[in-house]
């Protein structure tokens, strides 16, 4: 069953539940996914939609980035959501798979629900016919747990040039912060 603007709203609001500090500013998004026909898991919704990120930490507190080819910047894996998708989390693990090919058997969910909502405007696209729009990107907090020495990464090359761990520390902004308060509280 798709993803529905239904679990969008459901999504969003226990995200609220647990940061009303963010009610402002997601209130829009909110509204639609409560009364509009216009699906905010398809990519052609405009003028935004909703996608799903993933900030993948490692042990000892690495968080993987990929280099976007498009947008020519370090950005946390993630991307659209697909029909198939069951879920929100479930649209956020697929993009980790597929721009990285590490296996679903290595990752875990840290909570349910999204540790961070991010709204950013896209740029124009005109290959992609796309013109500039927003995506609410819902991004999931994982646990990555590779077997021991092998911490690679089998990227997709056609959207994603290079890949890093980069230290927890490093990660900026409120996205930062309420990943390691996050940690620091579910180790």
């Amino acid at each position: 069953m798709p993803v529905t603007n239904d679990n969008i709203a459901k999504t969003i609001s226990a995200h609220l539940d647990a940061h009303p500090e963010d009610t402002e500013s997601l209130a829009p998004l909110l509204e639609t996914a409560r009364g509009s026909d216009a699906p905010l898991a398809s990519r052609t919704t405009a003028p935004g939609h909703v996608t799903c990120g993933v900030v993948a930490v490692t042990r000892d507190r690495r968080v993987l980035q990929i280099h976007h080819r498009s947008l020519n910047r370090w950005l946390l894996p993630g991307g659209h959501i697909e029909p198939d998708d069951a879920s929100l989390l479930d649209a956020a693990l697929r993009e980790l798979v597929e721009e990285t090919g590490i296996p679903r058997t290595w990752v875990s969910p840290v909570l349910e629900r999204p540790v961070d909502v991010d709204a950013h405007v896209i740029p124009l696209n005109p290959a992609k016919r796309e013109p500039e729009h927003i995506h609410y990107d819902l991004r999931f907090l994982l646990s990555i747990d590779p077997p021991a020495g092998n911490a690679n990464v089998a990227l997709q090359l056609e959207e994603v040039t290079d890949y890093r761990w980069a230290p927890l520390t490093e990660l900026p902004g409120r996205l930062g912060e309420r990943t390691r308060v996050t940690l620091l509280i579910r180790p």
